[in-house]
């Protein structure tokens, strides 16, 4: 198979665009599923997004920051990821304004007009330059759309979807959601909202999460392809329990990964129950799907006080908004609720800007601005924002377990006291995070799915709740993760025109395709 691609060193690779016909269409899994369909065959792929807005990102090992969709679609192709797969990431800190991640590293806040009103369109030299070192160095390089490429308002300054296509001259093939209905008129639509230009790159359709007998929706199909001279290239069943990081996704990818930990029985003879804080701009809520994984682990996102009462762990996950975030829990009454656990000995835990708001005092000039503004006072902890943002990909130990993890971060923590460190190094000396009573902090995304290290930290959660809850001793979080990118492979092999799909990333754009009125305005 790998024959039919260039040989290294030689032509350009081969390229395709997964659009959309919204937002959470399936862009981000399917684009992962044909990856991992691909690298089985013997295929050098990469994944692609030129421009990702997301609260949830991870750390290359260079030090850069990319989307986490990203970096499991590159886990998927079975490669490292790098700044080049994604070089624009959007991390909203508003309904208005985000910060701008360039290449990996932050460059400034911008408005959404400031943005799309010249900064943006500046960007596709760099973005089309990263697309082309991909594609100069794999067979084939697959890219991600975000939203929908019908967004007419956005068209002049895209560089994500049609703007790229065009630029790199790559076909699309566009994603819609049955399970939501109305997908014949959202790709009809789609379609017939772009330009004569737009439209010859697009060459056909996937349908995405369908349940039923396939043959009932073959008729629609074939008028599909009657109005708009273009093929559905596959029907992709639903699929339960995938639980794939995706973007700001928490429906999709949390959703799945609860699903899991309810089916699975507990391995001792309770479960344990543990409760999330969905704090305003939470980020990286990934970091608690390997809790999720575990056999008898339930795991809950929550908002009101109340639904702290039976939890055995509450979780303060990241924020883009730290300081938003503990007047979030201060409004709403969780301040005091998580208070009184760590009074009665009951166990939280902290992550990045969850372990920031478990402190005494932040100093915050860079994020929010807000000056020092007291913190919950759980930690011997004082927190002052930095200008540069901590990127990096830590290792060490906790509990006597080798623990890896990653970081991305603003504040700085200043620990003064505590009963013991967090992460420490091989030699015992503290790497990072503290531990005061049965109240955990930490800046590490990520160090959870250390098999080990989450193990031991369970059986101490469990035993500080006084539960008889016992880890399954063979959980590897690594291997299901690597199951899942299987099964999405396996969807893609086995329920789309894979030989249309070679085509289209061998031989480019098809010749002839017709244009739907009335096209862009």
């Amino acid at each position: 198979m790998n024959g039919r691609f260039k040989a290294s060193g030689g032509a350009v690779g081969g390229g395709l665009l997964v659009a959309g016909t919204t937002s959470d269409a399936g862009k981000s899994v399917v684009t992962a599923g044909i990856c991992r369909w691909l690298v089985r065959q013997g295929v050098r792929v990469a994944p692609f997004k030129a421009q990702n807005m997301s609260l949830n990102s991870f750390v290359t090992r260079e030090g850069a920051e990319i989307g986490r969709a990203q970096a499991m679609q590159a886990a998927a192709a079975r490669v490292e990821p790098t700044a080049l797969m994604n070089p624009v990431l959007l991390k909203p800190g508003s309904d208005r304004s985000s910060q701008v991640v360039l290449l990996g590293k932050p460059v400034g806040e911008l408005s959404a007009k400031g943005y799309h009103d010249g900064r943006q369109e500046r960007l596709l030299g760099t973005v089309t330059d990263c697309l082309a070192e991909l594609r100069r160095t794999h067979d084939a390089v697959i890219c991600e759309g975000a939203g929908s490429p019908a967004e007419i308002n956005l068209r002049r300054t895209d560089i994500v979807n049609m703007g790229l296509a065009r630029a790199a001259r790559i076909p699309a093939v566009v994603v819609g959601d049955i399970d939501r209905g109305g997908v014949f008129a959202s790709f009809f639509g789609t379609t017939a909202l772009l330009s004569k230009e737009d439209q010859a790159l697009v060459a056909g359709y996937l349908v995405n999460k369908f349940r039923g007998d396939v043959t009932l929706l073959e008729p629609g199909l074939d008028m599909l392809r009657g109005l708009t001279g273009r093929r559905t290239l596959g029907v992709l069943p639903f699929s339960h329990g995938l639980g794939i990081d995706e973007e700001d996704g928490l429906r999709v990818s949390l959703r799945g990964a609860v699903r899991e930990s309810v089916v699975a029985p507990p391995h001792g003879a309770e479960v344990l129950r543990v409760a999330v804080c969905a704090v305003p701009l939470m980020s990286n809520f990934t970091d608690v799907d390997a809790l999720a994984a575990e056999p008898g682990v339930v795991v809950r996102f929550v908002d009101r006080a109340e639904e702290l009462a039976d939890a055995d762990l509450v979780v303060l996950p990241g924020t883009r908004g730290t300081v938003r975030a503990l007047a979030w829990l201060r409004e709403r009454g969780l301040a005091d609720a998580i208070a009184r656990r760590a009074a009665e000995g009951r166990p939280v835990l902290g992550i990045c800007g969850g372990y920031q708001m478990l402190g005494e005092r932040i100093e915050d000039d860079i994020e929010s601005k807000a000056g020092v503004v007291d913190g919950l006072g759980l930690l011997p902890v004082r927190v002052r924002f930095a200008a540069e943002k901590t990127l990096a990909r830590p290792v060490g130990e906790a509990l006597g377990e080798p623990v890896t993890g990653y970081e991305i971060h603003h504040g700085v923590a200043e620990v003064t006291g505590g009963d013991e460190a967090f992460m420490s190094d091989d030699q015992g000396r503290s790497l990072d995070g503290c531990r005061a009573g049965s109240v955990w902090g930490t800046h590490w995304h990520g160090s959870l799915e250390s098999d080990g290290f989450r193990r031991a930290f369970l059986r101490r959660v469990a035993a500080d709740a006084g539960r008889a809850f016992v880890p399954a001793p063979d959980t590897g979080f690594a291997a299901l993760r690597e199951e899942q990118l299987d099964r999405l492979g396996d969807l893609i092999e086995e329920h789309a025109d894979t030989g249309a799909l070679l085509r289209l990333i061998e031989e480019g754009v098809p010749e002839g395709l017709p244009f739907v009125p009335p096209g862009a305005p």
